[in-house]
């Protein structure tokens, strides 16, 4: 369970790291990447970053190996904005959430559901 501290702690390094990622990051490997979430553990000396890329999930390796390359720029530029005794190493993730969320959407299109039957109520 997390506490509030480590929440707001993870809440801030998104915000910085998508900040950065917009607006610092020239590789063209991580265009249209955004962070999902966050994770602190309870030293602040790990965050696992869940990453993804807008619509596009076979680019997940180049993404996460162009991520990892600039990790040491971010985890510098993370201690510059931050007031924390020690900057937690960055490790990425690939966020499945959007392809599940995508695949329980086509199941659904899928469905045959037939229209409910019209009751006398109805007709009058």
């Amino acid at each position: 369970m997390s506490t509030i501290r480590q929440q707001r702690v993870a809440e801030q390094i998104q915000t910085i790291l998508a900040e950065l990622f917009q607006r610092e990051l020239r590789d063209p490997r991580l265009q249209m990447v955004t962070v999902t979430e966050v994770k602190v553990d309870r030293e602040f000396q790990a965050a696992h970053v869940y990453v993804n890329a807008l619509g596009d999930e076979s680019r997940q390796n180049e993404v996460l190996a162009a991520l990892n390359k600039a990790a040491g720029f971010l985890r510098r530029e993370l201690a510059q904005q931050m007031s924390l005794r020690t900057t937690p190493q960055l490790y990425f993730r690939w966020d499945p959430t959007q392809a599940q969320a995508d695949r329980v959407h086509s199941l659904l299109d899928q469905l045959e559901i037939p229209p409910p039957p019209i009751t006398e109520d109805e007709e009058e």
